[in-house]
């Protein structure tokens, strides 16, 4: 086998790849980067669960392929001068890399021990731009269970309808969802769980342009393609929470707050919370206004936000960090928060009508003062 293309366009493809590569493992192939070279060149990076195949343009003077040792071989191309980069992997995968005056010999391993990569099929794909894509994962992956007992939960949930997908996530205390509505009409029917670390691969190669991603959904196994990268990730399985059921709807009390004001109080009394002293931050919701107070063992701190609406003087405690996660993942100027009672939760709503997501966090039981 042998291939010459540019260092920096080698290098994007081996970061890429590079983390789904499985750190310890069984099946020592699996440990490197298996290289095809043919119509190009193709990495890819595999740990049983998550692949990504990253194909470049190369100049290919013979066919071949091996599995390169992943960090020698990514370590020795960021070190290459720039330009140029010279690939030769004879019959014994002795491998010879040159750059400029700069060269190398390491080994590499025979293919034919590396895992076949799963059979997605060739149905019909869904196209969104990444951007919304990028969106729908930012804006709930941040929910996922971290609980192993329910593993269906540790993923984020999709749902494909004629004019939208949404993405869901729960892990027992809140809820995060986002929804995307299309501009053509889907034509699908599609619900599905891709596992949390799968979907944070996928965010680091989506792009913020216009570019679209396509997805397409197997029997056990999801396909992305995004540019020059292809990622097949396994799917989760089991009885996703009917989140439709717990997220109450026409709550009594309903406010408008600025995001902005809201979250900076909230970060400003959680200083004095962590995961050594815990407190819940106790919400006073008041006419125009929200007190925020709380206390641990190494002090107390209070603060107060204007909002829109009056909140009954209803007195709530919720999880500090709950709280300023689904604030930080609203993307608008301004939220309606809605509330029933100190014992039902509290749900975010978009102001603006264009917007579509719902946030949720349970409360927190507080002692009287």
């Amino acid at each position: 086998m042998r291939f010459t293309c540019e260092k920096n366009t080698l290098l994007t493809g081996l970061n890429v790849t590079g983390r789904t590569v499985a750190q310890k493992s069984a099946i020592s192939a699996i440990e490197g980067i298996l290289c095809k070279a043919g119509d190009g060149l193709s990495l890819t990076g595999y740990n049983m669960e998550t692949a990504i195949t990253y194909v470049i343009d190369a100049e290919v003077s013979d066919m071949g392929q091996c599995v390169l040792p992943a960090r020698l071989f990514g370590d020795i191309i960021r070190r290459l001068p720039e330009g140029p980069v010279t690939v030769v992997v004879d019959d014994n995968y002795k491998v010879s890399i040159r750059a400029g005056y700069a060269s190398f010999t390491i080994s590499a391993e025979s293919a034919d021990e590396y895992p076949t990569l799963p059979d997605v099929g060739d149905g019909r794909s869904i196209r969104i731009p990444q951007t919304a894509m990028k969106e729908l994962i930012s804006g709930t992956i941040f929910a996922v269970s971290e609980n192993q007992g329910r593993p269906i939960h540790t993923g984020v949930k999709f749902e494909v309808e004629e004019d939208r997908v949404s993405a869901i996530a729960v892990d027992g205390f809140r809820l995060a969802r986002r929804t995307y509505h299309t501009q053509e009409p889907t034509g699908r029917q599609l619900s599905f769980v891709v596992p949390a670390p799968g979907l944070k691969e996928l965010e680091k190669i989506l792009s913020d342009g216009d570019n679209q991603v396509a997805f397409t959904l197997g029997t056990r196994h999801i396909l992305f393609q995004v540019g020059q990268a292809t990622l097949i990730c396994r799917l989760l399985e089991g009885e996703f929470l009917d989140w439709r059921k717990v997220v109450p709807t026409n709550c009594p009390i309903r406010l408008c707050a600025h995001v902005s004001d809201l979250a900076s109080s909230i970060e400003r009394v959680g200083l004095i919370v962590s995961e050594k002293y815990k407190s819940p931050v106790r919400c006073i919701f008041g006419n125009q206004q929200v007190l925020l107070r709380t206390n641990t063992t190494i002090g107390a701190a209070e603060d107060q936000c204007s909002l829109a609406g009056d909140g009954k003087e209803l007195e709530i405690g919720f999880n500090v960090r709950y709280l300023a996660d689904a604030l930080r993942a609203i993307p608008s100027e301004e939220v309606i928060l809605e509330l029933t009672n100190g014992l039902s939760p509290i749900v975010m709503t978009p102001a603006d009508e264009k917007l579509d997501f719902s946030y949720m966090v349970l409360p927190v039981r507080i002692k009287s003062n």
